[in-house]
């Protein structure tokens, strides 16, 4: 609320006291948006009419713009009221229209000659509405119509016409600008409807549309714009008529039958359309039916003049309300029965690509309320057709809600099945803006793209094709934008003379430096005195600095070699994994030193004073022991090699290529595929461990049965089938593929970030074009591995002379440098460096040496053998939110728009239908989660998702197990809020291994 300025408001106070012979102390004044609100008050209330009068009197003299501040806005209406001090609430309150001061004189003057009680009943002076001049279409009548509403949210109103020459039309129209300025910044959808739904109501002719510019005082720019459409009601009736709308026929109809008294309903069968006549007003039953003839010749004119697409004939009957027969009935013949044109339906057009059609039905599903749509414009709708995308822009005066429109729009365009267009994309604005607020895309068929497409370019309208309501330049209160043209041109020359100024710096660098010269001088010139011992010295210097880092990195190794012999020394649960490393006498002794110097015995299979990183442990109170499989061998190194010399293009997803890597290894071993393939995203990585679910089987009486883990960090479903139908053939697939995930994996809505790191891969592409080969696929991988061995022992029998020249040198060197023998341990030492640095990077403090859980993550973040990765970290919230933010579900980008349909649920069909195919057994389990992660949010969105697998859950060898609230409040089964660690593994095997419903395969 806005207030005058305290000399200009003691100005006003005065002014009033003046004309009213009131007290200053019973006058106070205020000032909101182009109103001033004048009370005055006293022992007695003042007396109404006595007190108008006065102040009408001083009105006639005086110009109240003087009397307030320049910023000001101009005042458009005076309220008065009038109260006895000391209550809460005015007894009279009169509204005056300064345009119209006389009237308002002489109406208050017959009011002064009789008592009040007669006066209410006088009409006096006949006072004109700010509505009735506003539909002359007067911009200062407009201006006070309008201030009537927003003057009580204290914005003021200015309205100007200017004339507008649109780029697709030759006559020049008058656009209406209504600026709107206030104290403070309202939001645009408070203002938006009320103002479409006055100027509409208006029904202002000679003007296409409304642009509403709302500004802050003081400053120089728009808030926010707004275009309102001001096609009258009547053309938008027409409209939707000419398509036959049932509902607009009738309002048509109804409007032409009104002066006869006649009511009218309408009904559409196949291509009639039926017509029911009765009297408007009829309670008693004793009003006339219609007559035919006066009937028929309002009505035929209308729908000859509409010509309604799809409607052939029209019945039309006469009868009372209540009768069932009606008393007399007419046919009539439409135009679309004489010309085809007309003959087929909007739903037709649309199935065959009508833009227009297809427009109409859309803006009649998405206003299903006429009445709205006719009062504030509706929703529209704009189309673009590109390459094989239909784009759709949907704008109203507040931006349509996602949820309002998406499943309405993209469940009708799947209907009509237009030929050509294999997605949708579907945008949301508020009318005049030109960038959408939102978007949504799904595609209809499986599309090969590569990167997403861009968001297309909409009109503000679609009546002013390519016109975008910017910025006027000629009007003071908008400030001018810079051109495409202009921001192209100086990004051009900026960008010009930072890479004339970066070479020259870097150009002046190289050749002080000396080691390069001039490109134009000659190449054949002798060198001079002064080059050779530039050279020499640089020569030196690069000799010295080699043999300064051969002595130092083997001083490093030097005193790094004692070290593992002391950390190596583990309990036989951690130290199993280097059992092949050192002999069993030398660990023996090792264990019999440590267990002779320490004061308590351990048991051999525990650790107390040392955790899996060699640190010592936390001052945090014991955990209980927990049961889980024995840790094995990391593959980690073993699979970058095997990824690095495999022939198959990388997928721009590390993880991927080494569990692909692994599985073809594991694969040429056996010979044949494992009999349980697991995959997923992280949560089947770190939640099903193998070696468990393997041990717990044979218990079951499945002996012997081999399964992997094909997890993958950040895999959805499109990701999985990817891998199942592309990346791996028919023969390499086991008869049950457990695929762990949860809701996560199923978004629709969010974006994909590591599918599309795959699709742009060369991998992806060489995946879509091999095709197969039976003869390849039918060859042993025995003799496979037999013919790679035999080509390396032909390679190393075929060493040329200047190999061994190369060996021999090498060699000589080798006995003079103080490092080169421990080459390997140098190169273990810089790896383990490097990750601890990567590590340090991504944590906030250096306590988690003594937590037992950086360190502990550092050295398991590989997978073994099995594919599996292995955690020991139990998840302690107190401690882990120390670290971490915690992040709410509806900040979490996983569950971000989050809805089950689109492309996710269309890669799962796919999955679901090849395993039915390759009569596979595919059990989908949904993994636990921790109850500090299953916030309100994330708990609605799965129990979506819960529905979402019941449904499906009917289909033949598919089978849904659900373990999301298995174990939400043991902590100790979590590395994090929502990833199990091996504990948890160990239980989420077993459970699986004893459950009946799962078809496990027999050795």
């Amino acid at each position: 609320m806005k207030t005058v300025l305290p000399d200009r408001q003691q100005s006003l106070v005065q002014w009033v006291s003046q004309a009213t012979g009131i007290n200053t102390f019973g006058v106070k004044v205020r000032l909101r948006g182009n109103d001033l609100h004048i009370l005055c008050e006293g022992t007695e209330c003042p007396q109404r009419w006595r007190t108008l009068s006065d102040l009408l009197q001083a009105l006639q003299q005086t110009n109240l713009d003087i009397l307030t501040s320049n910023e000001q806005p101009s005042i458009y209406q005076v309220f008065v009221y009038g109260r006895r001090k000391g209550e809460q609430r005015p007894k009279w309150c009169h509204r005056v229209y300064l345009n119209q001061i006389e009237k308002h004189l002489e109406q208050v003057q017959q009011a002064l000659l009789v008592d009040s009680e007669k006066s209410k009943q006088s009409g006096g002076a006949l006072i004109v509405s700010n509505e009735s001049l506003a539909r002359q279409g007067n911009p200062e009548a407009i201006a006070r119509y309008l201030s009537e509403t927003l003057s009580i949210l204290g914005v003021s109103v200015y309205v100007k016409i200017k004339p507008y020459k649109s780029k697709n039309s030759q006559p020049e129209e008058n656009r209406l600008w209504i600026f709107c300025q206030s104290s403070y910044s309202p939001d645009a959808s408070l203002l938006a409807e009320p103002i479409a739904q006055k100027l509409r109501y208006l029904k202002l002719s000679g003007y296409q549309d409304a642009i509403i510019v709302s500004q802050v005082s003081g400053e120089t720019a728009p808030d926010w714009l707004l275009r309102v459409d001001l096609t009258p009601p009547e053309v938008m009736l027409k409209e939707w008529a000419r398509w036959g709308d049932v509902q607009a026929i009738a309002r048509l109809l109804t409007e032409v039958l009104s002066s006869l008294k006649v009511a009218v309903q309408t009904s559409v069968k196949e291509s009639t359309l039926h017509i029911f006549c009765t009297p408007a007003f009829d309670p008693l039953g004793t009003a006339p039916i219609p007559d035919k003839v006066v009937c028929l010749e309002a009505i035929l004119p209308q729908l000859e003049a509409i010509a309604p697409q799809g409607i052939l004939a029209a019945t039309v009957y006469g009868q009372k309300a209540g009768d069932k027969q009606p008393t007399w009935i007419d046919w009539l013949a439409l135009p679309a029965a004489k010309h085809p044109v007309f003959a087929t339906s909007p739903l037709d057009l649309a199935n065959t690509g009508d833009q227009p059609a297809i427009i109409f039905l859309l803006e009649r599903l998405l206003n299903p309320d006429l009445d709205w749509r006719l009062l504030t414009g509706g929703i529209r709708v704009l189309l673009l057709n590109k390459n094989d995308l239909l784009h759709i822009m949907c704008d109203a005066p507040v931006c349509p809600g996602r949820q309002q429109v998406v499943n309405k729009v993209t469940q009708f365009i799947r209907q009509l099945k237009i030929p050509g267009i294999m997605g949708v994309r579907v945008y949301g604005r508020r009318a005049g803006n030109k960038e959408p607020f939102w978007n949504y895309g799904v595609d209809l068929e499986h599309r090969q793209r590569l990167v997403p497409e861009a968001t297309p370019e909409f009109a503000a309208t679609s009546k002013y094709v390519n016109d975008l309501v910017t910025s006027e330049t000629n009007e003071p209160i908008l400030r001018p934008n810079l051109t495409t043209e202009e921001i192209q041109s100086f990004v051009t020359e900026v960008a010009r003379d930072w890479m004339v100024t970066a070479s020259a710096t870097a150009k002046k660098f190289l050749l002080k430096s000396q080691l390069f010269t001039e490109s134009q001088q000659s190449a054949e010139h002798k060198p001079n005195v002064q080059g050779l011992k530039i050279a020499l010295v640089w020569g030196t210097l690069g000799l010295l600095l080699t043999l300064q880092t051969d002595w130092v990195l083997g001083q490093i190794i030097a005193w790094t070699t004692p070290t593992p012999k002391v950390a190596s020394v583990l309990p036989s649960s951690s130290s199993g994994q280097k059992a092949s490393l050192i002999s069993g006498k030398t660990q023996s002794e090792k264990q019999t030193f440590f267990t002779s110097t320490s004061k308590t015995k351990s048991p051999p299979n525990q650790s107390s004073v040392f955790n899996a990183s060699e640190f010592t442990q936390s001052d945090d109170p014991p955990t209980e022991n927990l049961a889980a499989a024995p840790l094995k061998e990391k593959a980690t190194a073993t699979a970058i090699l095997l990824a690095a010399r495999s022939q198959m293009p990388s997928f721009n997803v590390r993880q991927l290529d080494e569990q692909l890597a692994l599985y073809k290894q594991r694969l040429a071993r056996t010979g044949s595929p494992p009999n349980v393939l697991i995959i997923g995203s992280s949560r089947a990585l770190r939640g099903i461990d193998p070696a468990a679910l393997s041990k717990a089987l044979a218990t079951q009486g499945y002996p012997n049965l081999d399964v992997f883990n094909f997890g993958i960090n950040g895999a959805t479903a499109q990701v999985v089938d990817f891998v199942i139908r592309h990346v791996l053939e028919p023969s390499e697939l086991p008869k049950i593929i457990i695929w762990a995930d949860g809701a996560r994996a199923f978004n629709g809505g969010r974006e994909d970030i590591t599918f599309k790191s795959i699709a742009a891969s060369a991998g992806y592409k060489q995946a879509f074009q091999k095709a197969p080969t039976t003869a390849n696929s039918n060859d042993s991988p025995e003799n496979q591995v037999s013919s790679g061995e035999q080509k390396i022992k032909e390679e190393k029998q075929e060493i040329s002379t200047y190999e061994a020249v190369n060996h021999s040198l090498n060699q000589a060197l080798a006995s003079l440098s103080a490092s080169y023998q421990n080459r390997d341990q140098i190169k273990s030492l810089l790896q383990k460096q490097l990750l601890m640095l990567g590590r340090n990077q991504t944590v906030t403090s250096q306590k988690q040496l003594t937590d037992g859980t950086s360190d502990e993550s550092t050295s398991q973040q590989a997978v073994d053998f099995d594919g599996f990765l292995p955690l020991s970290i139990r998840f302690n919230p107190a401690r882990y939110y120390q670290k971490h933010s915690r992040v709410p579900g509806n900040y979490d980008n996983d569950y971000k728009s989050f809805q089950v349909e689109g492309e996710q649920d269309a890669a799962f069909q796919e999955v679901l239908q090849f395993t039915q195919s390759q009569k596979i057994s595919l059990v989908f389990v949904n993994m636990p989660l921790t109850e500090d992660y299953l916030d309100p949010v994330r708990t609605q969105y799965e129990q979506e998702f819960q529905q979402y697998m019941l449904h499906l859950a009917t289909n033949p060898n598919f089978i849904y197990r659900d373990l999301s609230q298995q174990w939400s409040k043991a902590n100790d089964y979590f590395s994090d809020p929502s990833h199990l660690n091996r504990f948890g593994a160990y239980e989420v095997s077993k459970k699986l291994a004893n459950d009946p419903m799962i078809p496990w395969p027999a050795k």
